[in-house]
């Protein structure tokens, strides 16, 4: 941070500018004529809220898709399809056994399996070969979508919420004060937020375990060479396995999350698929907290366009992605 602000003084000015503003907006009080032109401070910090708990939802997806994509180089493009198959995976589970946490466990295990197959089955033996990669996971993704139509139908699944997580909870964040002057508060589910706090937990145990362990230093080095380490009696290919199956495992978890606050359908996979490419173009690839910092920006960009912008709110994503590619085209916080 002390490096940044002396290379680029002035654009660490704007962004504290820009940080003042948005904590002003947050924790004050609007004045009438800041609700004339936005609207109520209850609509803006909703939309907050819901972009920064979608972004914990895009991270969980992207981060995934990071580690098989931007570590180990393999272009998986069926990335999309595991998410919905873990989203109708969890539902199936939920619905049998009434248990919303064993549907996460069953949804990571089988798409986790799923991944396992894919790595062994199609990445082995086309490694390197990025051509035949994409060409090869379209294909895959459009079997999956199809066999998942035919299975679970066109219908919208939702997940039932845990009795425990259902209703709002007061967050100390004041939406209007009344005119007895007793402050309003912003209620909010209770369950995007436990659910934002797991995907933070879980960003900050992959962080940890890729660059604390000795596990994330060889999958490092495998990554930049993998004879040498082959030649030192390391499993690569068996290492590459297990990463292959906690990125398919993780975004298995973000299919249940979708399905629990929002709803899965068919169409989600390609909606998510292109919402993780964005997300790691944005925050760089190979990297846990550019996956963070691209998932954040994406999902704030989406529910702050659809309120105030709900014509051109998908193109504000697409402009940051421009503008971050134009500036910074190794993403934000690239890992190399």
């Amino acid at each position: 941070m002390i490096k940044f602000i002396e290379r680029h003084p002035l654009w660490a000015f704007v962004v504290l500018i820009a940080v003042a503003a948005a904590l002003w907006l947050v924790f004050a009080t609007w004045p009438p004529a800041l609700e004339d032109t936005f609207g109520r401070k209850k609509v803006f910090l909703s939309a907050v809220f819901n972009g920064i708990t979608l972004g914990g939802l895009y991270f969980l997806v992207a981060s995934g898709f990071t580690l098989i994509f931007g570590l180990m180089r393999n272009v998986n493009l069926a990335h999309g399809s595991l998410y919905l198959f873990g989203g109708y995976i969890g539902y199936a589970v939920s619905v049998a056994t009434g248990s919303w946490m064993l549907s996460f466990v069953a949804a990571f295990v089988v798409v986790a399996l799923v991944g396992v197959a894919m790595q062994i089955l199609v990445f082995r033996r086309i490694e390197g070969q990025d051509l035949r990669q994409t060409m090869v996971t379209i294909g895959l993704s459009i079997v999956f979508a199809d066999l998942m139509l035919w299975a679970f139908g066109g219908d919208f699944y939702q997940i039932q919420t845990p009795s425990a997580l259902v209703g709002p909870i007061e967050l100390p964040f004041v939406t209007a004060v009344k005119s007895s002057g007793e402050a309003v508060y912003l209620q909010y589910p209770m369950v995007r937020l436990v659910i934002f706090a797991a995907s933070v937990v879980i960003g900050i145990a992959m962080w940890l375990g890729l660059n604390r362990t000795r596990i994330g230093m060889i999958v490092r080095a495998g990554v930049d060479d993998r004879d040498i380490l082959a030649a030192m009696g390391v499993r690569i290919q068996l290492v590459f396995v297990l990463v292959f199956a906690l990125g398919a495992g993780l975004a298995g978890i973000a299919g249940v999350v979708g399905a629990t606050f929002q709803s899965i359908s068919p169409g989600e996979d390609i909606r998510f698929l292109l919402a993780s490419l964005v997300v790691v173009i944005i925050g760089g690839m190979g990297s846990i907290p550019g996956a963070a910092l691209g998932a954040l920006i994406v999902g704030l960009a989406e529910q702050l366009g659809s309120v105030y912008i709900p014509t051109y709110a998908i193109v504000v994503t697409f402009l940051i992605m421009v503008l971050v590619l134009a500036i910074r085209p190794q993403g934000l916080l690239a890992g190399r």
